[in-house]
């Protein structure tokens, strides 16, 4: 499940979102914008693994589930990991809801503010490596995964330590 901010459904003129209960398997989707450009930040709720779509538009993100399982899949082999190392991800069963966990929710500004930052001292959007930018993040720590970089978590569950 892919759970959405408002911004996020409003763009994707989403009028009646899914309902089901909030799991550590869910997708969340932030709409930032950087450098006068709509960007997409995507988090893994389980594990805060993070995916930084920039210059998105919302007939690109109609349906939302190809770009967005896309990248994720990009970004986990960019890593060199399986692209099912979060679960079978099919583009076009992608279900939008609401946003569930306001811990989540907090940590994703975090990350966009991160994003923002990182993005910024590379001298904007246009320089911006994303493939670094995401090597960034998924070695970002946070209280709420204890402190384990996103990357790390991954590769214990990958290897069956979790």
């Amino acid at each position: 499940m892919l759970r959405c901010t408002a911004k996020v459904l409003a763009l994707l003129r989403v009028s009646e979102p899914a309902i089901g209960q909030a799991c550590e398997q869910d997708w969340y989707a932030h709409l930032i914008r950087i450098d006068r450009r709509k960007c997409l930040l995507v988090t893994h709720a389980g594990t805060l693994f993070s995916v930084f779509m920039p210059n998105v538009t919302a007939a690109g993100l109609r349906p939302i589930g190809p770009p967005v399982v896309s990248a994720i899949q990009a970004a986990l082999q960019a890593e060199h990991l399986p692209i099912d190392t979060l679960g079978e991800l099919d583009p076009w069963q992608v279900a939008v809801a609401k946003t569930a966990d306001r811990r989540i929710l907090g940590t994703i500004n975090d990350l966009a503010f991160t994003t923002e930052h990182l993005i910024a001292t590379t001298g904007g959007l246009a320089r911006c490596d994303i493939n670094a930018l995401h090597h960034g993040l998924h070695r970002t720590i946070n209280s709420i995964t204890g402190y384990i970089p996103p990357i790390d978590l991954l590769t214990a569950s990958h290897q069956g330590q979790l």
